[in-house]
């Protein structure tokens, strides 16, 4: 996982939840924990990791504070640990 990717995925899980991250940071972490996104009509990305699914809404804008804790609770599902994660990508990388 690059620098950028650990960065963007300690900002997810910080508290208070910050509402400045770029989807395109936060879409690239998912990739980097081995899942995919694809980006479908009707302004959905949809986010696949670890078996699970779901559908986001796609924006340019940087995203809200309900989309990041979508996000986080999605991650959280999919079995993925902040810490965890972090230590496995250091230790690879």
């Amino acid at each position: 996982m690059s620098h950028k990717a650990r960065n963007t995925l300690v900002s997810l899980f910080a508290h208070p939840v910050s509402s400045n991250i770029d989807p395109k940071d936060a879409y690239a972490v998912v990739e980097a924990l081995g899942g995919e996104v694809t980006h479908g009509g009707h302004g959905q990305v949809m986010v696949r990791l670890n078996g699970h699914a779901h559908g986001f809404h796609d924006t340019k804008h940087s995203l809200s504070k309900s989309e990041v804790v979508d996000l986080r609770k999605f991650l959280e599902v999919a079995g993925i640990d902040p810490a965890t994660a972090l230590t496995a990508s250091a230790a690879a990388g």
